[in-house]
């Protein structure tokens, strides 16, 4: 009897998913898995001060200088970042010879009212090099949703004509907004790990995979994090997730808001890249600018140590003006 109320349980459970599922692309799929291996103590050493810090009196970036994302090219590190002038989010480009010392090349996108974006943001995006250049997934639009912008170069883009990807259905985790991107590549396929936001608000961690980059297919079963319990550093809300592979899993770095709106980075990780488990590391800014928020973390994999850049701010409010900076650490 047990054995067949089991058999019950999850075929209800296959069909919420399904009829949730039933419009837009919906694919059942995990990430190449990984081999396992023995437990890693993350430990996260940060520079004290930040490394990108905002504009003038007047600049775009004057308010809030958020959203990290770095790449590597060539010899320099490139990074798309979010800056905020107290009424709207746009994204800049710095550029970098060490990742540390930064310079600021100026506005890159922009929202445009006159299609599906608006006027608020076109920015909370994640980069990754391709072999026709650089592809630039961003937030913008009412509801929230994703799209795409293409450079060959870090200069010049060209934005899609629509998102790439939308709001679920009528009832689902994803149907008031998807937002907060972050985007790999592992075997032949991109993998989008993102945030959707239900009808009460709730702000829940989701993946998505394209085998071209621009026609993606969600995970059936999404969400794959949920909010944390009472009293917990994530209860209030999950965003912004930083996804990579070393030592026989995938990890990820995600912001969590506790109630009072203080945000800081938890740890999961996973052979497959569905299924999860959090872990029993939270890391604070424990520097005056980055008291109240730690957050937008992105990631680089390389010489054998993970470098994280990462949002900062000392007001504890759950999106723009928290006199936001930009940092950067090593995990090891």
């Amino acid at each position: 009897m047990q054995a067949a109320g089991g058999r019950r349980q999850k075929a209800a459970i296959a069909f919420v998913c399904c009829a949730l599922a039933g419009c837009g692309r919906y694919r059942e799929f995990t990430l190449p898995v990984q081999s396992g291996g023995p437990s890693v103590q993350w430990h996260w050493i940060a520079r004290p001060e930040p490394v990108l810090t905002r504009g003038g009196p007047g600049d775009w970036d004057s308010v809030d200088v958020l959203n990290p994302s770095v790449i590597r090219q060539g010899d320099a590190y490139y990074n798309l970042y979010s800056g905020f002038d107290g009424k709207t989010w746009h994204t800049g480009l710095a550029v970098s010879a060490d990742g540390i010392a930064w310079h600021k090349e100026g506005k890159i996108l922009s929202p445009d009212p006159h299609t599906w974006e608006g006027d608020y943001i076109a920015a909370n995006g994640s980069a990754m090099a391709d072999q026709s250049g650089i592809l630039y997934y961003y937030q913008a639009g009412n509801p929230v949703r994703i799209g795409l912008a293409r450079s060959a170069n870090g200069h010049q883009w060209q934005k899609n004509g629509s998102p790439v990807l939308e709001v679920g259905p009528r009832g689902s985790w994803d149907e008031r907004g998807v937002a907060d991107p972050y985007v790999i590549r592992a075997g032949s396929n991109y993998y989008m790990f993102y945030l959707g936001m239900d009808r009460a608000r709730r702000q829940r961690l989701g993946v998505a995979i394209s085998d071209d980059g621009l026609i993606w297919y969600k995970l059936r079963c999404n969400p794959i994090l949920e909010l944390g319990g009472f009293g917990a550093f994530d209860e209030n809300g999950l965003g912004e997730p930083a996804v990579w592979a070393s030592h026989g899993y995938y990890w990820m770095l995600y912001t969590g808001r506790a109630r009072n709106e203080v945000r800081r980075l938890g740890v999961a990780r996973s052979r497959d890249g569905v299924r999860w488990e959090k872990l029993p590391f939270v890391f604070a800014g424990d520097q005056a600018w980055d008291s109240k928020v730690l957050c937008d973390a992105t990631v680089l994999d390389e010489d054998s140590h993970v470098t994280v850049w990462f949002g900062g701010g000392d007001v504890p409010r759950p999106d723009d003006n928290i006199h936001g900076q930009i940092g950067i650490a090593e995990m090891r």
